[in-house]
C-alpha cells in the first residue's frame, strides 16, 4: 500500500524516544478494565464496575463514547445487518449500538467516581464530536478502537489534542498501522502505544499470534500491549512475558447479567486473579542477570570442589585414587583438577580435607 502524498511522502515511521529497548517492561504493566457495554445502561452498574475494577487492582477504567447516530446509520438494509456468524446476529448495527452505548451525561459522574476511588479514567471516541466532548470533560488520554484505526480524520482530530493515544491494531496490516502512527505523530500526538488485538469476540488462543508484539515494537518503536478478547488469563500473562506494557480486558459484574460483551468479559474475581498473575509475571521477568542472586548466595557452598578422599602423605602424587571433585564447595574449584593430577603434596593431608594451593608443591593455578 502506498500512503497518499498528503499523508507522508517518505512513508516511514519516525523513531520515538524513550521506548524500552528490551522486551522487559520499564515499569509496572498498565492494566485497563474495559467497561464497554457491560454497564447495561444502568448508572449504578457502571459505578459498581468502577468499584470492582479498583478492587481488582486495575490501573484504569475505560469507557466508549458514541451514540447510535455517531457510529452508524439507522437502516434495515442488508448492508447494516449483522452477519450470521456474529455473536450479535439478528440485529442491525443501529439496534446493537442503541443497546450498548453509554449515555454521555453519565461521563462526568463516572469520571468523578474514578477520581474519588483513585483510578484513571479515559475513553474511546468514535467520531470527532465525541473527541470534542471528551476534551471538554478533560480526559488525559485516548484509546482508538481497532476498527477505527483506518479513520484518519478521526485520528488527526485525536492527535491534535496532543494527548497520549493507545491504538488497538486488530485486523490492521503493517501499512495500516504505519499510516495510523505517522498520522498521529504528524499532527502532534505526544505519546503513542500500540495494542496487539484479535478482533474476534471471543478470540481463540491459537489466533492470538502474540509473537507479533516483539516485531511490532521493533517495527514502530512504540510501547506495545494487548487488547485481549480471549477467555481466561493465558494470553495476557503470555503477552507480558513477551514485552507487553499495557493489558486491556473487558470487565463485567457477572456474565449471567448478559449484554453484548458478557460472553468474553471477566467477572471481578477473575479480573483480580488476572491482575495478580500479571504482577507475578512482572516479578518473575526481572532484569538481565548472571551469577548468583541474593537467595542463591547461601547455596554456592554446595557446589563440588576438590577434596582429599583418603590420607595423603607429603611428597605423594595426586591422582584419581586420592582426590575427587565432590560436594561441598570448600576446596579448590573443579576446573583445576586436571592440572593438579601428578603434582605432589607439600604436607600431610587428612582424609576429607578440602584441597588448597598451600597443600600442593609450587602451589599455583
Amino acid at each position: 500500500m502506498t500512503p497518499p502524498d498528503k499523508f507522508d511522502p517518505a512513508g516511514s515511521v519516525p523513531p520515538a524516544p524513550q521506548v524500552p529497548a528490551s522486551p522487559t517492561p520499564a515499569g509496572p504493566v498498565y492494566i485497563v478494565a474495559e467497561l464497554s457495554a457491560n454497564h447495561l445502561q444502568k448508572l449504578d452498574v457502571a459505578f459498581q464496575l468502577i468499584d470492582a475494577a479498583m478492587g481488582a487492582g486495575a490501573n484504569a477504567v475505560k469507557i466508549q463514547t458514541f451514540t447510535p447516530d455517531t457510529i452508524t446509520f439507522d437502516s434495515k438494509s442488508a448492508w447494516f445487518q449483522l452477519p450470521e456468524n456474529s455473536p450479535w446476529r439478528g440485529r442491525t448495527l443501529y439496534d446493537l449500538y442503541q443497546k450498548a452505548y453509554l449515555p454521555w451525561d453519565w461521563h462526568p459522574r463516572l469520571k468523578q467516581k474514578c477520581e474519588e476511588v483513585g483510578i484513571d479514567f479515559f475513553s474511546t471516541p468514535f467520531d470527532e464530536t465525541a473527541v470534542d466532548f471528551l476534551e471538554r470533560l478533560g480526559v488525559s488520554l485516548y484509546k482508538i478502537a481497532s476498527f477505527e484505526i483506518v479513520d484518519l480524520n478521526l485520528l488527526e482530530h485525536i492527535g491534535r489534542t496532543r494527548k497520549p493515544v493507545i491504538v488497538s491494531t486488530g485486523m490492521a496490516t503493517r501499512d495500516e498501522i504505519q499510516e495510523a502512527v505517522v498520522t498521529l505523530d504528524r499532527v502532534g500526538a505526544r505519546e503513542i502505544a500500540l495494542l496487539k488485538c484479535t478482533s474476534a469476540y471471543p478470540a481463540a488462543l491459537d489466533q492470538m499470534n502474540l509473537r507479533t508484539l516483539a516485531d511490532m515494537q521493533a517495527a514502530f518503536h512504540r510501547p506495545v500491549g494487548l487488547s485481549d478478547h480471549t477467555l481466561g488469563s493465558v494470553a495476557a500473562v503470555t503477552a507480558v512475558a513477551l514485552g507487553a506494557t499495557i493489558i486491556e480486558k473487558h470487565l463485567t459484574l457477572s456474565r449471567s447479567l448478559g449484554g453484548p460483551d458478557a460472553a468474553f468479559s471477566m467477572e471481578p474475581a477473575e479480573f483480580k486473579q488476572l491482575v495478580q498473575s500479571v504482577r507475578e509475571t512482572e516479578r518473575a521477568m526481572g532484569g538481565v542477570r548472571y551469577g548468583p542472586n541474593e537467595d542463591e548466595e547461601v547455596n554456592i557452598r554446595f557446589r563440588p570442589s576438590i577434596f582429599a578422599v583418603r590420607a595423603i602423605h607429603q611428597g605423594e602424587a595426586f591422582g584419581s585414587n586420592n582426590i575427587k571433585t565432590i560436594r561441598p564447595g570448600h576446596g579448590l574449584p573443579c576446573r583445576y583438577y586436571p592440572s593438579i593430577l601428578g603434582r605432589t603434596a607439600s604436607r600431610n593431608i587428612d582424609e576429607g580435607t578440602p584441597l588448597s594451593w598451600e597443600m600442593i608443591e609450587n602451589g599455583t593455578g
